[in-house]
């Protein structure tokens, strides 16, 4: 008998965790049951419009018949480096710099593989970490190592090291001193740093640096790449845009690769992208509708008993009552609730809750009248 060619096939999934959201299923439906229907704040998915100017951009780039280029429009490059030069404080980017991917998460992951991370050599992750960036290693075949400080890093040289300020899903903010130190100690060691930076552009207490600021790098992006997303700042998770940039070399190499697979953005994705780059007025308004929800459900956490830990910056709210995150969820549920819970993130995060902003101002009136 001729065995099955599957029988050959190495089932990649078996080396991964589960994954985090099909864990919550139960808690999900206790959450559905209140008869006033969930409020679902378990996922920083937006749910506020696209904005006219943005959809007008996607329409007027629709009827471009042909393949679109990897490497992205000329127009998309100069936007990118205009908006994080006015937006950030960025300085030394050239469209060079700048590589268009199809979504954050997908380029985190597929990081790792594609800058050749050596098989067995190690990555490091944050302490309590997006878990992308361990799926990201594990598929890769490198080790993993969580770690926010170059003293927990010890003595170690890994191939890869990936910084996440604003942090989801804490919201921790590191300063410029704290970020410099790092990328000393990568430089010194040859670590390529990759920053998810995907938050910076909400920032609610003091201020967040992109690592291609030159208070952090001193305008050397060598061994840099900073990873942003549109997703959070205009409302476009559906759209899939994003970009890298940084270091000249590092965005050439990428290139290369993703040419080689296909990974291109959508011609009618690349002008929206321009559109959305080039307009600060969207970017602000959401800005304030975040903050004034902010302020609503954190003024209920606390009054019901909840302490909020960092949270200075970003989508989300990281609350604790110094019990078991799943018996918090099990806890919001039952006012018909959703939540994430901290172990989603780490071992460290494992009596926390994440609770994000991104609700309708109707729903998050409703968690706020259930937690009253």
């Amino acid at each position: 008998m001729t065995a099955s060619p599957t029988r050959r096939l190495r089932p990649v999934s078996a080396g991964l965790p589960d994954f985090p959201w099909d864990t919550i299923a139960a808690a999900r439906r206790r959450a559905g049951e209140h008869p006033d229907g969930i409020v679902d704040l378990s996922v920083g998915t937006p749910v506020d419009p696209v904005d006219p100017v943005i959809r007008a951009a996607l329409d007027a780039a629709s009827e471009f018949p042909g393949y679109p280029t990897t490497v992205g429009t000329d127009a998309l490059r100069e936007a990118a480096v205009g908006a994080l030069h006015r937006r950030f404080g960025v300085t030394g980017l050239d469209a060079g710099s700048i590589l268009p991917v199809v979504g954050t998460k997908e380029a985190i992951a597929g990081l790792p593989s594609q800058l050749g991370v050596p098989t067995g050599d190690l990555v490091v992750i944050p302490e309590v970490a997006y878990p992308t960036y361990e799926v990201g290693a594990l598929l890769a075949g490198a080790r993993v190592l969580r770690a926010d400080t170059v003293d927990q890093m010890g003595d170690t040289a890994p191939a890869l090291l990936y910084l996440n300020s604003p942090s989801n899903p804490t919201g921790r903010v590191q300063s410029a001193k704290q970020l410099r130190t790092i990328v000393q100690w990568a430089r010194e060691r040859g670590t390529v740093v990759v920053s998810d930076e995907c938050y910076l552009g909400l920032v609610w207490e003091g201020t967040a640096h992109s690592i291609l600021h030159p208070d952090v790098c001193g305008g050397d992006h060598t061994g840099l790449i900073a990873v942003h997303s549109l997703s959070k700042v205009s409302n476009l998770a559906s759209y899939r845009a994003g970009m890298l940039a940084g270091d000249r070399a590092l965005i050439a190499e990428l290139l290369a690769v993703r040419k080689h697979a296909g990974m291109i953005v959508p011609f009618p994705i690349q002008g929206a992208t321009v559109a959305a780059l080039t307009d600060d007025d969207h970017v602000n308004a959401q800005r304030e509708r975040y903050r004034a929800r902010r302020g609503a459900l954190s003024a209920a956490l606390r009054r019901a008993g909840f302490r909020i830990d960092h949270s200075e910056a970003g989508l989300y709210l990281w609350a604790t009552c110094d019990r078991d995150a799943r018996e918090t969820l099990d806890w919001f549920a039952d006012r018909g609730i959703l939540v994430a819970p901290g172990d989603f993130y780490g071992p460290a995060g494992a009596r926390h809750v994440r609770m994000a902003l991104t609700g309708t101002d109707e729903r998050v009136a409703a968690a706020v009248a259930r937690l009253a």
